[in-house]
């Protein structure tokens, strides 16, 4: 794997390496992560909300203040997962 670092070139424009652009890559992935951890309260009210409306996951983000549709969607998948569901009968 190439080992190269940001650069500037003559004309002040930047150079991203691969290696750097993984740095990125996985500081995204952790804040993504970081963002999957919802209070009880909220887990309550998604799964209240969820038992009333399914997957409409913008209607259950509207009830919950600074929380998005994907947010809420990536939770809900990542925490009942089908597997998860059918392993646990």
């Amino acid at each position: 794997m190439a080992d190269w670092n940001r650069s500037s070139t003559s004309d002040n424009a930047s150079v991203v390496s691969p290696d750097s652009t993984r740095v990125v890559a996985l500081e995204t992935t952790n804040e993504e992560t970081s963002k999957l951890e919802f209070s009880e309260d909220e887990e309550m009210l998604i799964a209240k909300m969820f038992s009333l409306v399914r997957e409409r996951w913008s209607l259950i983000a509207g009830r919950i203040p600074g929380r998005n549709a994907d947010e809420i969607e990536k939770y809900w998948k990542s925490k009942y997962s089908k597997s998860q569901i059918l392993g646990s009968m």
